[in-house]
Parts: structure tokens; C-alpha cells; sequence
């Protein structure tokens, strides 16, 4: 069936729907996609008009620039739904701003707010029974675009495809992660593209994150890449350090991606009363504030993984262990807060909380 919305978004709808296949519990992250996804294509200097059709597999020739020279960035957003049946995204406007300006960096033109969220909104409704209600039910959203232009001269593409496609998740890290802080390898560098969600970031984190994951370890803090003395974030997530009951994270710069959870984070401790600095974080610092029992708490803020525990970390082959708070531990005090505004279970005082109509 093939019908069009008011705002020019052709939709064909799939005959019929996966949805009774899939066990909603025991999902793996990201292995499992809704019905329908979003795909506008730019040519002749212009996005094209905007598509929602069955998720499907694609035609690229070989050829295409994305495949030689990397331009691809992402973005990770979810999706809830509260026991009304009603669809809320959290802060879309900042995962918007954010492709936007990774798409800058890598000579990719910037996408149509309207396209975005007129897209976003109709293919959510769509899928909107992939939704599951439940605090730790979610839709993980993936916008993207790739450069589709078959060509392999060094070049920005003339050619994208920007896409959105969506899977029904649970919790990213079902237990608190052990971390290495990184001594040799760098994600990103000074002028380079780490504040950008470049695809690129993430392939070059693999080789190390697998030599870490064979050692016990399930992620890398990276380090500033000229010392190494300074930590920055973890591979899908910012990190915070709880040092006795003061909140440190470190700032943003252009080689650490500005998080929508992280800042989240920030507004929440401003909102408590906890003293939270942002500021550059040595090793050294941590790894005292480890030994004189002073660092509380580590832990990770992201879309996919909301709020993660760090249990251990790993330096110059020091292994620091750290205690599980069982009582006012902040990781689990942010994460029942934002969990319980991203499912419309509390008050919204910063309107964070965008409702799909």
C-alpha cells in the first residue's frame, strides 16, 4: 500500500509484519529491526523527496565513496512509550543538531529539520507496536547517511543516502563494565573528527577495545592522544568520576562527542545540588583518589547504555577494584531519574521529553 503523508513523505507499508517472530525477552542489542525504515537520497544538489518502506536490503554499486573514503555518520536516539500508548523521544532536537554538525565535518550536506522529524515522527507511528511500554523498554533509533556516489576519486560525494532505521532494545550492559584507561592507543586526536559521530571513530576503536575484551575488560577510557595523562571517554559512552561526593567529567573539546546524556547528567546533578566539575580528569588523579579510597564511583553515560557502572579500571598493570555502592550511589540516583522522565513518569521541568503526534 502506498500512500502519501502531508508533509510529502511517500509511505509503503510492508503487507505483512515480522513482529510475531521476535521474543521481546531476550533481545540482542541491535540484531533485531521493526517493519519500515526512512530513506531520502541527495542528488542534483538537493535532497530528494523522502521515502518510509519496508526494511529491506539495498543496491550499492562497489564504487561508492562511502565504501573508500568513509563519509558516514550516525546518530543513536530511543524511542518509549508510557501505559497510555504514547510515543516520547528524549531531547531529538540536540541527536538533530549533533548529525548535523557531524555531517559538517565530514563535507556532508546537512539534512532538512522538517525531512527529520516529519520522517522520524510518521515511521515511529508506523512501528509503534515495536514500542514496548515498561521502564527498560525502548526503541533504539539510528539515523545515518553514507555517501552512495560511485565514484573513487578523493572527493567529497555529490551522491547521499540518510536513513533511519529502528530495533527494539533492553539494556545495553546488563552488569557494571571493567575498564583499561588507555596508555597507547588514541580513539581521536586535536583538530581531528572525535566530536563528530563519524563511523570512522568507532572502526578505529575495535583493535583496541578486542585486545582490552581479552584481558577482562569490556571498554577503553581514552586518554588525551599527545600525553595520555588526561581521560576523556569511554567507546560508547562519557565517563563521570565520583571523587568522595563531588562530580567530575571532563569537557568537551574536539575529540570527545557531545553527549546528550552526559549533559543531561550535568542539569540533573545542578537540579540535586551536587557539585559537579567539568574539567580535565588526570589518571593520576583517579588512580589516588583509588588508592586513598576517596573515587566512590565511575560511570558511563549514553543513549544505549543510559547509565553504566564501571566496577574496575586498569593502569600501568595496577588493577583498581571499586565497591558497588548498595546505597546513595549517583549512577543509580541519574538513572532512575532520567528513566523515569524518558517514560513519562515524572515531572519534565526542562522539556526534554518530545511527544510523537
Amino acid at each position: 500500500m502506498t500512500e502519501d503523508t502531508p508533509n510529502e513523505i511517500v509511505v509503503v507499508k510492508s503487507e505483512q509484519s515480522k513482529i510475531n517472530s521476535v521474543d521481546f525477552s531476550n533481545l540482542i542489542f541491535g540484531r533485531v529491526f521493526t517493519d519500515h525504515m526512512f530513506i531520502c537520497d541527495f542528488k542534483d544538489g538537493k535532497w530528494q523527496t523522502p521515502q518510509i518502506i519496508p526494511y529491506q536490503a539495498m543496491t550499492i554499486e562497489p564504487s561508492a565513496r562511502v565504501f573508500h573514503y568513509g563519509q558516514a555518520v550516525f546518530e543513536g536516539m530511543k524511542a518509549y512509550k508510557d501505559e497510555n500508548d504514547d510515543i516520547f523521544l528524549f531531547r531529538p532536537d540536540q541527536n538533530f543538531k549533533r548529525i548535523n554538525t557531524s555531517a559538517a565535518r565530514l563535507a556532508i550536506p546537512e539534512f532538512p529539520e522538517s525531512y527529520f522529524f516529519d520522517g522520524l515522527q510518521t515511521l515511529l507511528k508506523l512501528d509503534k507496536d515495536w514500542i514496548k511500554p515498561g521502564v527498560g523498554n525502548s526503541l533504539y533509533v539510528r539515523p545515518f547517511v553514507i555517501a552512495t556516489e560511485p565514484a573513487i576519486s578523493a572527493s567529497p560525494a555529490n551522491q547521499y543516502r540518510f536513513m533511519i532505521i529502528c530495533s527494539p532494545a533492553k539494556a545495553y550492559y546488563n552488569e557494571p563494565v571493567r575498564v583499561l584507561f588507555a596508555e597507547k592507543f588514541s580513539r581521536s586526536a586535536d583538530g581531528g573528527v572525535g566530536f563528530a559521530k563519524a563511523a570512522g571513530n568507532y572502526a578505529a576503536q575495535f583493535y583496541p577495545t578486542s585486545l582490552a575484551q581479552k584481558k577482562g575488560f569490556q571498554q577503553i577510557i581514552w586518554t588525551d592522544a599527545s600525553t595520555h595523562q588526561y581521560l576523556e571517554e569511554a567507546g560508547t559512552m562519557n565517563i563521570f568520576f565520583r571523587i568522595n561526593d563531588k562530580l567530575v567529567t571532563a569537557p568537551n573539546n574536539d575529540r570527545i562527542l557531545d553527549g546528550v546524556t552526559r549533559k543531561s547528567v550535568i542539569q540533573l546533578a545542578e537540579d540535586l545540588n551536587i557539585d559537579c566539575e567539568v574539567r580535565r580528569v588526570s589518571v593520576e588523579e583517579i588512580k589516588s583518589a583509588a588508592k586513598d579510597g576517596s573515587l566512590k564511583e565511575i560511570f558511563g553515560a549514553g543513549t544505549a547504555a543510559v547509565i553504566s557502572p564501571v566496577s574496575a579500571f586498569e593502569h600501568g598493570g595496577d588493577v583498581f577494584e571499586i565497591e558497588q555502592m548498595e546505597k546513595d550511589s549517583y549512577a543509580s540516583l541519574f538513572k532512575e531519574k532520567l528513566l523515569q522522565i524518558q517514560h513519562n513518569l515524572s515531572e519534565d521541568p526542562h522539556h526534554w521529553r518530545y511527544k510523537v503526534k
